[in-house]
């Protein structure tokens, strides 16, 4: 489409005038981020004024920040969870809210060790339409032609409950698929999938899978980008290809469909997708039938042009991984957003996965910010929006228009710039202690650095490791620590030896903080560090059986440490090595904080 001359923007030449348009939105938000918070405070306050929760702390009508932030208390989800289960019970009194609770959206059953329901109106959908809508006009900015071709993304709903009072508890993105924004959402040439609805709102995940992927293999090459809503979840796509391969060939060489599907909405449309292929089938064969995977993503999808995943946070233990299969693609974060509320978007997506930044829109919600490692929040002052720091790190607190209010999500960022006078922020981490024996508190992200440094050992062996968790085994005295790798080797003649492996326990131990070292080297409040090696297609296995027990396959991500019985007994039943530190990590007096 030939786009006005007089249309420009800040961030780049947009492709078409409707991306225009979305850019100079992102313009004039980003531009005046203090003055549309104050009236995104103002209309939340004021439209909720009557609402039990708000009388509670006698706002009485005020909608400014000064009032607002003395009178109204920061909370977690236990502060509230007495309200919402009065209205998941069927309460409809404006208890939060004053428009009606329209449904819960369940967080991820492996995020802070719980399921929580989130409160949601029906505006919200709009809300995260709108930050939807400003993706892909963004991403036109660095990768041209987007329109000539289509996405293969794999998507999935999962089945939803109801709660005692009536009202629906789903994940999130089950839920906004299930839209009408989702099902009956405009023709865009910029932004077309080749999985169908049919297949996306298919409860059986195998058929759902199996569907996309087939429809994947068929539009081939029409394919310029991949895509999942986490790393993990492509991964296990990859994983899917290489278990059903052979099936999928058949179907495409004699253009019928595996019997195991079953679905008749996915029949009646695949009815008109799958012909006879026998050449694709046979090209199918020769890419899949190879031992050696490495770039198999580029082989079957010559024109793929990145890859969009999240691969920040845990998920970045994903992206060698991810180089393997893709052949080093480039790897895109677009967006930033919760069950509780959608935040921003990358307004870089194609730079590298350690310098993401999401600059945060100021339209989505109310946005606070606690500084990290302040302590108590009561004799904190809260930071706005406008107001934050570079180089610093905060929890963010949100008050959204379905009723939260200053509540913690958990989250810590580290403010890395601006884009006008919003913040950008990069993700550093939930704000959860992953495991502790005694005074040792060891978090996700020291996990996350202490296996990447021990898998460096594992380089010259072409090893890596492809997922792991871990837990604090206290049954020994003293406790220690156990950490499950699977691995990846590409050649089985140059393993890794025993010996190796427990140098990888004992690096990890040195990357770790120095109350750990101490307690190790000094209280010997720590046993040696354990790695367990399980077989390959273990942690398959592991989120079949979270899923199985009603976690969301779009938000399912592995458990960083686990401590639920049935998940270490799966995980030590497929144990094929065990491993220790030989050694004591270095500690000395010098290093206390």
């Amino acid at each position: 489409m030939a786009v006005d001359s007089t249309i420009s923007s800040p961030l780049g030449p947009p492709a078409c005038e409707k991306d225009a348009k979305a850019l100079r939105f992102i313009e004039e938000m980003t531009r005046n981020a203090d003055s549309v918070q104050e009236r995104v405070l103002a209309e939340i306050l004021s439209r909720n004024a009557e609402t039990e929760y708000l009388k509670r702390f006698k706002l009485d009508g005020a909608t400014d920040r000064e009032t607002f932030k003395k009178r109204i208390p920061i909370i977690t989800y236990d502060d509230v969870q007495p309200e919402i289960q009065r209205i998941a019970n069927g309460d409809r009194s404006p208890i939060l809210s004053a428009h009606p609770i329209s449904e819960f959206l369940t967080s991820s059953g492996t995020s802070a060790g719980e399921r929580k329901l989130m409160p949601t109106i029906k505006e919200e959908l709009d809300r995260r339409q709108l930050l939807y809508s400003l993706l892909m006009p963004v991403m036109n900015l660095y990768v041209p032609g987007l329109d000539k071709g289509k996405g293969l993304y794999f998507l999935f709903v999962k089945s939803e409950t109801k709660t005692p009072g009536g009202l629906l508890a789903r994940p999130v993105l089950t839920s906004y698929y299930k839209s009408e924004h989702f099902k009956t959402r405009p023709y865009d040439p910029y932004n077309v999938y080749t999985s169908p609805n049919e297949a996306i709102l298919c409860p059986d995940s195998f058929q759902s899978m199996y569907t996309q992927m087939l429809c994947g293999l068929i539009e081939r090459n029409q394919v310029l980008r991949l895509g999942a809503v986490f790393a993990s979840g492509l991964l296990r796509a990859i994983r899917f290809l290489q278990l059903n391969w052979v099936e999928l060939a058949h179907d495409i060489r004699t253009g019928t469909l595996n019997s195991k599907i079953t679905d008749p909405r996915i029949k009646a449309h695949m009815e008109n997708i799958i012909k006879p292929d026998p050449e694709l089938s046979s090209f199918v064969i020769q890419k899949c039938n190879k031992e050696n995977w490495e770039g198999i993503i580029t082989r079957i999808w010559p024109n793929t042009k990145y890859l969009d995943v999240i691969v920040t946070g845990a998920m970045a233990q994903y992206i060698p991984t991810l180089n393997y299969y893709s052949g080093g693609l480039p790897l895109s974060c677009t967006m930033y957003a919760s069950s509780e509320c959608y935040f921003g978007l990358n307004l870089n997506p194609m730079c590298k996965p350690s310098e993401v930044s999401y600059t945060i829109m100021p339209n989505m919600a109310y946005f606070e910010f606690l500084p990290h490692n302040s302590g108590s929040t009561r004799s904190t002052r809260l930071v706005d929006l406008a107001d934050v720091e570079v180089g610093k790190e905060y929890e963010l607190v949100i008050t959204t228009y379905a009723g939260l209010n200053r509540y913690r999500v958990g989250d810590i960022l580290r403010v890395t710039g601006f884009h006008n006078s919003a913040p950008q922020f990069h993700f550093v981490r939930r704000k959860n202690v992953l495991l502790s024996i005694d005074s040792d508190k060891t978090d996700e992200s020291e996990l996350q650095k202490a296996v990447e440094n021990a898998s460096k050992l594992l380089v010259e062996f072409n090893t890596s490791v492809v997922e792991y968790t871990s837990y604090a085994d206290t049954k020994t005295i003293p406790g220690h620590y156990v950490i499950y790798w699977e691995l990846l080797s590409k050649d089985s003649c140059n393993s890794p030896s025993q010996e190796v492996l427990n140098r990888c326990c004992l690096e990890m131990e040195e990357s770790l903080n120095s109350v750990y070292r101490q307690c190790r080297v000094a209280d010997h409040s720590i046993g040696p560090l354990e790695i367990r090696v399980v077989k390959n297609g273990t942690f398959e296995e592991l989120m079949d059986y979270a899923i199985s027990r009603g976690a969301s396959i779009n938000q399912y991500k592995v458990p960083r440490c686990v401590n639920f019985t049935p998940i270490t007994e799966l995980l030590d039943s497929r144990v094929v090595s065990v491993h220790y530190s030989q050694d004591l990590p270095q500690w000395t007096p010098e290093r206390r904080r």
